[in-house]
């Protein structure tokens, strides 16, 4: 529990209170690599934190297997749209290399929320920085070329190339395969 909780405090700090409390809701889980963490139509009831392995939020357009973001070691995820409307979500999340990850029963953090207000504060700065970053996707596929898009993906994870197949690298690009390609041997 040590990395998730000082994953916590680079967005606030918690008392031992807090932290023996979201210690007791929690709980370590070991998948394997290609499994699905959440397959497609499960209602989210955990928050997942990644300690060890790689995941990607995936989902189908027009029978096209579709990326939407990769999670890597020391991030949280979580199907929010799931998480707080209580509908099944269209997307899933697989993890692409054998992966240990602390869950988080989001029914009991919730509840903690009246009892520990840090807490509530904690997940919502959490909240708010994912907000943040699916608008700067949203906008980099917007405003970006795919190399501009490729070349970030890099900065943001040197090692991606190395960690997850090149197709869902170009899926999550926007782009084919080969253009990937085209990309990659440009540099």
């Amino acid at each position: 529990m040590d990395a998730l909780f000082q994953y916590f405090k680079k967005f606030n700090p918690l008392s031992n209170e807090a932290e023996k409390a979201i210690a007791e809701i929690s709980s370590i889980v070991t998948i394997t690599k290609n499994k699905d963490l959440q397959p497609i139509g499960h209602t989210c009831k955990t928050i997942y934190f990644i300690k060890k392995g790689v995941a990607r939020i995936y989902y189908f357009k027009d029978g096209i297997d579709i990326t939407e973001r990769f999670f890597f070691e020391n991030s949280i995820i979580a199907r929010v749209e799931s998480l707080f409307t209580g509908k099944p979500s269209r997307k899933a999340i697989q993890i692409l290399e054998d992966a240990e990850i602390i869950a988080i029963n989001s029914t009991q953090l919730f509840k903690l929320y009246d009892t520990f207000p840090e807490i509530e504060r904690l997940f919502r700065k959490i909240f708010e920085a994912a907000y943040v970053e699916t608008v700067n996707r949203i906008e980099g596929m917007q405003f970006h070329s795919a190399e501009e898009r490729y070349n970030a993906l890099l900065n943001e994870a040197p090692n991606v190339l190395m960690r997850v197949p090149l197709k869902y690298v170009a899926s999550f690009l926007g782009i084919t395969q080969v253009s990937l390609s085209r990309i990659r041997g440009h540099r």
